[in-house]
């Protein structure tokens, strides 16, 4: 899948996350993130970010991560939607194959 625009998803309440994604050109990933944990759990939230993105087939791509304490579960269900809304085509990656 290839990153046309720029999407969103998550809130900055406590517990969440928000992700920002866009194009990249042919940089590969690059992840910039702030989090209220990020000494404790930072290389977990990108290692969160980096494998979900890859598991979707994306290889470029620009994240912008603002962590408030979300867990794995939360930080890879907001990647596969802001995912999902810059994508051309049907992609539904929360359906089960």
């Amino acid at each position: 899948m290839i990153i046309q625009q720029v999407g969103m998803a998550g809130t900055l309440e406590s517990s969440d996350i928000t992700i920002s994604i866009e194009p990249n050109g042919t940089k590969g990933i690059e992840i910039e993130l702030k989090s209220t944990v990020e000494n404790q759990f930072g290389n977990q939230i990108r290692k969160v970010i980096l494998e979900t993105l890859q598991g979707m087939g994306i290889e470029h791509a620009y994240v912008r991560a603002n962590d408030k304490g979300a867990l794995d579960c939360a930080i890879k269900a907001r990647v596969m939607t802001a995912v999902s809304r810059v994508v051309d085509g049907d992609c539904r990656p929360w359906e089960a194959e």
